[in-house]
């Protein structure tokens, strides 16, 4: 299982993963790197995503939907704000309309993500704040959690093809 801890703080406001991969950091930086990629792991096995947009620099920008089993669309951007190769990259993300811009009715986050080098590979460490308990719960509620963990469970498949 790729997933190894999932820790929900209140007091912080935090949503933390842990996964642990059997490749080095270079090589798991590329599944957030490549949208190609990234499109075969992020949401989870039965609403796939597909990027329209992936510029995967500081600054860059991110847009993509997710399509659900009954032909339902979801859409999401990102704000990339740090992106240090292989190791940090640091970004806003959230909900966007019917046409791909942010919506401004649903909750952010920012997320860190933090790739380590280990013995057998790399642990990959996923932290999501939110700006209240409140946002938090909701995201919970809307299946964030299960839906990352599910996520997240697809990238061993993808590394090691």
């Amino acid at each position: 299982m790729t997933v190894i801890d999932v820790n929900r703080d209140t007091e912080a406001l935090t949503l933390t993963f842990v996964a642990e991969f059997p490749e080095p950091p270079e090589r798991v930086w590329q599944v957030w790197a490549d949208a190609r990629q990234l499109e075969r792991w992020w949401g989870p096995p039965t609403w796939p995503a597909t990027f329209d947009r992936h510029d995967f620099v500081a600054g860059g920008e991110s847009r993509y939907y997710m399509t659900g089993p009954d032909g339902e669309k979801a859409g999401g951007w990102w704000r990339n704000e740090i992106v240090d190769a292989p190791t940090r990259f640091e970004f806003e993300d959230g909900f966007a309309d019917a046409d791909g811009e942010p919506n401004t009715e649903l909750p952010t986050t920012r997320t860190v993500v933090t790739l380590t080098a280990t013995e057998s590979g790399t642990r990959m460490t996923t932290v999501a704040s939110f700006g209240s308990l409140e946002q938090l719960d909701q995201l919970v509620s809307m299946g964030m959690e299960d839906g990352m963990r599910l996520a997240m469970g697809q990238i061993d498949e993808l590394l090691a093809a």
